[in-house]
Parts: C-alpha cells; sequence; structure tokens
C-alpha cells in the first residue's frame, strides 16, 4: 500500500474542511429558498463559474478521456463532441443570456414563462421536464458514484480495510462500499450549506486540482524526456480522414480490439453523426442539471453569458493536462501497470488510478487523491443541488404545499437531498460500468430531449402541448432504441429518433391552439430570441412601435465558430505543450490569440442584459 503518514493526513483534512464548510454556511443557507438552491443570485460570475468547471472535472469522465486519450491520442479530443462539450460555446455566445432573462428558478419554472400557467399541456409539459430533470440528476449520480469506487479500489485494496469492518463484502461490491463511504461526507456539505457551501467548496477543490494537474504534467515531461513514445502512426495528431487508421499491432495489439468494440473506425461518419447530434443538442440550451442551476443563479444575463465563457478556459487546459500526463505515463511504463480487470479483460479506465499508484511520489500521492476524491464531490454536490431544486421548487411547492413557510421548505430541502443520494447509490449497484451510464445519459436520455427543446426557442407557434409529445415521443423511442442499439450504433440512429420527437413536437403543437398572446409577447419582449417569431414580432410592434427584433443571428453564430475553434485550441494546448511538439505549438497560440482578438469586439464588447 502506497499511502504514507502525510498523505492520509491531508485527505483527513480535505474531508473534516467539507463537513466545516457544511456547517460554515448553513446559516445562511437556511435564509431562504432562493438562498439555498441559488447562493440568492448573489454570486459573481468568475466564482459560479469556476465551481461549474468543477462540477464538470468528475472522476469517472476524467477516467473515460484517458483512456481514450491512451487508446486514440490526439484524435481523442473530437470524441467528446458525443456530449457535446461545444455546447457551452452555444451557452457563452447567447443561450445563457436567453435564460438567465427569465428570471427563472429551475428549468421547469423556465417553461411557465415560455408557455404561461394555463393551457391545454401546460401541466404535462411541467411534469415532463421535472421527470427528466430527476432521471438525468439520478444518472449522473449513478455515474459519479460508480467511478469514484472504481478509483478508490485501485488505491485502498480491500485486504488493507476488511479486518476493520465488522462485516463481510463481496469483492463485486467492493467499489460500492467506497462510494458510499466518500458519498456521505459530499452529501454532509452538500445538504448543509447549499449553494453557498457548494461553491466555496469547488473553489478549494479547483485549487488543489490545478496543483495536482500541473504536477503530473511536469512529471510525464520529466519522464518522456530523451525518450520515444511508442505509439501508432498518427496517434500524435488531431486530423483524420475517412478511416481512423491507428495501428497498435506489435505495439499494444489488444487495443486494436478496443477500437473496433467501440466502433469508431470509420471516424469521418462518427465524426459527420457526432456533429449533427451535437449542434441540435446545443440549440436546445442546456438540459435541467447543475450547468443550468449554475446560468440561473448568476447576477445578471451579462453575467450568465460571462460564467460560460469562464467555464472552458479555466477547465480543459487544466483538465487535459491530467489527461495528457497520465497517458503518457501509461504508455512509457504499459508493462509495469496491472490494467486486467476481474475478468482477465484490459480494463482502459484502470490507466488513471495505475498511472498515479506507479509514479506520483509521497506527499503529491494524498495530494492526487484528495483532488480527485473532492472532483468526485463537486459533481455529485452540484448534481444533488439540481435534483433538490426540481423536488422542492417544482413538485413540493407547486402541488403539495404552496404555501409552506421558510423552515418547512429547508426541512424538505434535507429530506429530498438525502432521499435522492440513497436512490442515486441504488442505481450505482445495478450498473454494469461507468461507460454503461454514461452512454444511457448521453444516448437514451438526452437523445429524447433534444427537438423540443431546440423548438422552444425559436419557433413561436411550438407550445406546452407541443412540448409534452415532443419529450415525451423522444424519451420513449429513446428507451426502446438503447434496447436494440448501444455505443456508437445508437448514434448513427439518431436522425431517425430525432424525426421521430420532432414529428411528436409538431403534431402535439398543433393538437391545441397557440401560446396565449400575452405569453409569447412577454417571452418575445424579455428573452429577445431570433428565429421563427414574425408573428409575436407584429404584435409587439403595435403595442410598441420603437421595438427591435433580436438580428444577431450572423453574429452569434460566426462567434460560435470562432468559440469552437477556440476550445479545440485549449484541449491542444497542453497535449502539444507535454509532448513537447513546439511548432504545433506555436501555431496554437496564434490561432488562439487571433481568435481572442476577435471576440474582444464580436462578443465581449457587444454583452448586454
Amino acid at each position: 500500500m502506497k499511502f504514507q503518514l502525510i498523505d492520509v493526513l491531508i485527505i483527513i483534512t480535505y474531508l473534516i474542511s467539507t463537513i466545516i464548510i457544511g456547517f460554515w454556511y448553513r446559516k445562511k443557507a437556511k435564509e431562504n429558498n432562493q438562498s439555498y438552491i441559488m447562493g440568492g443570485k448573489s454570486l459573481p460570475w468568475y466564482k459560479l463559474g469556476l465551481s461549474d468547471a468543477s462540477d464538470m472535472f468528475d472522476i469517472s469522465g476524467t477516467m473515460w478521456m484517458v483512456s481514450l486519450c491512451f487508446v486514440y491520442g490526439m484524435k481523442s479530443i473530437w470524441i467528446p463532441w458525443l456530449w457535446p462539450v461545444f455546447n457551452q460555446v452555444f451557452l457563452m455566445m447567447y443561450l445563457s443570456k436567453w435564460l438567465r432573462r427569465s428570471n427563472a428558478t429551475t428549468g421547469a419554472e423556465w417553461l411557465s414563462t415560455r408557455f404561461g400557467l394555463k393551457g391545454r399541456g401546460v401541466g404535462a409539459s411541467h411534469k415532463v421536464v421535472v421527470a427528466f430533470a430527476l432521471l438525468s440528476c439520478l444518472g449522473f449520480l449513478a455515474y459519479g458514484f460508480i467511478g469514484l469506487g472504481k478509483f478508490v479500489e485501485i488505491f485502498i485494496p480491500w485486504e488493507f480495510v476488511k479486518g476493520y469492518v465488522p462485516f463481510e463484502v463481496s469483492p463485486h461490491y467492493v467499489p460500492h462500499f467506497y462510494g458510499i463511504i466518500f458519498t456521505l461526507f459530499a452529501m454532509f456539505y452538500s445538504i448543509l450549506g447549499g449553494m453557498h457551501g457548494i461553491v466555496f467548496g469547488d473553489m478549494i477543490k479547483y485549487a488543489i486540482m490545478t496543483v495536482v494537474c500541473i504536477s503530473i504534467a511536469v512529471i510525464a515531461m520529466i519522464n518522456l524526456y530523451g525518450q520515444h513514445l511508442n505509439v501508432p502512426k498518427g496517434w500524435d495528431s488531431p486530423f483524420f480522414g475517412t478511416h481512423l487508421e491507428l495501428n497498435w499491432t506489435g505495439i499494444i495489439d489488444d487495443v486494436n480490439k478496443k477500437i473496433e468494440s467501440d466502433g469508431y473506425s470509420l471516424f469521418s461518419i462518427f465524426f459527420m453523426m457526432m456533429l449533427f447530434k451535437g449542434v441540435f443538442a446545443s440549440l436546445a440550451g442546456p438540459p435541467p442539471n447543475y450547468d443550468m442551476q449554475k446560468i440561473l443563479s448568476t447576477k445578471s444575463p451579462k453575467e450568465a453569458s460571462k460564467m460560460s465563457g469562464f467555464v472552458s478556459i479555466v477547465l480543459l487546459p487544466i483538465r487535459y493536462s491530467l489527461i495528457v500526463g497520465l497517458t503518457v505515463l501509461g504508455i512509457l511504463y504499459y508493462d509495469q501497470m496491472n490494467l486486467k480487470g476481474l475478468d482477465g479483460a484490459i480494463d482502459y479506465e484502470r490507466i488513471l488510478p495505475a498511472s498515479i499508484n506507479s509514479f506520483v511520489p509521497v506527499g503529491l500521492f494524498g495530494l492526487v487523491l484528495t483532488g480527485l476524491l473532492g472532483a468526485f464531490m463537486g459533481t455529485f454536490s452540484g448534481t444533488l443541488n439540481a435534483a433538490q431544486a426540481y423536488i422542492v421548487n417544482d413538485v413540493y411547492l407547486k402541488y403539495i404545499n404552496p404555501e409552506a413557510s421558510n423552515k418547512k421548505v429547508i426541512s424538505m430541502n434535507y429530506l429530498s437531498g438525502v432521499l435522492v443520494v440513497i436512490v442515486g447509490i441504488t442505481l450505482g449497484f445495478f450498473a454494469r460500468d461507468v461507460n454503461s451510464v454514461l452512454q444511457w445519459i448521453v444516448s437514451a436520455l438526452y437523445g429524447g430531449y433534444i427537438a423540443a427543446n431546440v423548438l422552444k426557442w425559436h419557433w413561436w407557434r411550438f407550445n406546452s402541448n407541443g412540448f409534452f409529445w415532443g419529450m415525451f415521443t423522444g424519451i420513449v423511442a429513446a428507451l426502446v432504441f438503447t434496447r436494440f442499439f448501444s455505443g456508437v450504433e445508437f448514434l448513427y440512429y439518431f436522425p431517425l429518433l430525432f424525426l421521430l420527437s420532432l414529428a411528436g413536437s409538431v403534431i402535439g403543437t398543433y393538437m391545441a391552439p397557440p401560446t396565449d398572446e400575452n405569453t409569447l409577447k412577454s417571452f418575445y419582449k424579455t428573452v429577445r430570441p431570433w428565429g421563427f417569431w414574425k408573428p409575436v414580432h407584429e404584435m409587439v410592434l403595435k403595442d410598441d412601435p420603437s421595438f427591435e427584433a433580436n438580428k444577431n443571428f450572423g453574429r452569434d453564430m460566426f462567434n460560435v465558430l470562432l468559440g469552437i475553434i477556440a476550445q479545440l485550441c485549449l484541449t491542444l494546448l497542453p497535449m502539444y505543450l507535454i509532448l513537447m511538439m513546439k511548432m504545433p505549438l506555436m501555431i496554437t497560440i496564434a490561432i488562439l490569440a487571433v481568435i481572442v482578438f476577435i471576440l474582444k469586439r464580436t462578443w465581449w464588447n457587444k454583452l448586454e442584459d
């Protein structure tokens, strides 16, 4: 066991600090429901952006991305477009301010600003969003729970612990046991401190992770100096042709099996399908999770845009310093690592913990574990906060006790938090692995979300009835599809899923009358979206002849394109730096500088509330 006293003390100090944070912010969180769920909309954009980035810096996702980088090299930067990662660029350029202008507390409450409080389908649309939000939050909790357990198991073998545990634990459930222990600490400060405690905890965690990521990158560069990475031709290039053309034969033959099972060989087709899905997913806006809650918690629409832009800047270079550093160590010393799972096959998700266990010195080892445990806690706490917001604001206060006192609301926040954790852990016991949960969230759940949520922003005639049937059709169809297709297969069937959901949205829309005229005018004047809003625009002009339509579609799309390129540059920077590829590094920096110069004039200077 590699643990030394200093490492144990670092971890214990961090865990105790999470308890202190919970108690420290308990009083402020109890002021009212908005203070608990949204920090009273008083937190500055850079703190919320740092917190949002920290929530995205999770163990499970990082383990997955290290395995991708190991197998696919620089071409792995495209695969996270499955989420898609570039949705942050769409948010940054215009969607965050559109969302924040509603002044809502949750995504379900936002619907009332778009569809009103009365009318056919209003109640059903509200319920389907709450159900979607809770399912996605529970899925993410199970996803993080499994990743955490697998991570800890590498560093704390069960034979060192079982003597202190007064009951037997099956080897299959050891990761679950570890997951429960650390989940309890995360639950404590999240539930007591609310959004204030979560943001402060995330800032501490980000500071630790920055030190950890830079240290791992330096260790990797030191080990790589004077050596040559034994990788296939094309591994160190982000560019690709029709086929992937990465051949690991004679290097690590088993990697070829991984590429074949992933289904990414026809990379250009995979890329186009991923881009097709990604653009529509981004146009739909953020799903109802911690990302949406952070946007709604900002002080103003302008700060919401700044916050979303800040996320990529503080997340990508730091996170990829860790990913590439661990990948380099994994390739250099592959023969010295035990990467095989219980079934005897290589488990590529073990590369991250195995590299840390082998090459990180005492002291820094404890800090690395603390940072990654904090990464889990940050993701967990943000997701838990979002789930609590929907249960309390959109179920308890809307349907059960609208006149509840502040004391009862806070008590319900506590109770709902505990129940969500219990259900999330239970789901974690039924999940096969990290990737299975990830695919379910990205493919099935989010696959059915897209069509209805694109239309809600851009088409005036779309109503709550159409929203319900679009969401319902999409989610049911996606769940059926995942019964027969998995992984990349599902992506190729996404256009059919999208058309089914779109058909449900359009048919459902014309089965009911348009949204109330006053609601449409209020939404259009407040949110000021571009799209197919001409009839509403004409109604608004009758009341206010001086009103001007949003004509920024071209500028917004130009900024989105530049933002996506900049996001790719931020990802490539640490890769080129650690691999000491000087010319590509200089070109990347130059491209990034030009884009920053342009966006200063076309985005930053144009921001408004």
